[in-house]
């Protein structure tokens, strides 16, 4: 016996996975059972699943990046006391 599961997803993510599974040589229904199984087989997300990382700006010039370097080396040192 089977049964039919069923999901909304925006139309663009859609046609994305429909691409990305014809590439692939598949279709999107075998790619939600692979899934499944998977996620199953896992006893959760086959994957790791966590909040993104904080974007990280560059530093503007080589003397904020020596500033920068120089204040933590001193908090290092002075936590080190």
């Amino acid at each position: 016996m089977s049964c039919q599961l069923a999901t909304r997803i925006d139309d663009v993510e859609a046609e994305r996975f429909r691409e990305i599974t014809r590439r692939l040589g598949t279709t999107p229904a075998d790619a939600m059972r692979i899934f499944v199984s998977a996620f199953n087989a896992h006893r959760g997300f086959p994957f790791d699943v966590r909040l993104a990382e904080p974007a990280v700006e560059a530093f503007s010039s080589e003397q904020e990046a020596a500033e920068f370097s120089d204040h933590l080396a001193m908090r290092m040192m002075s936590d080190a006391w």
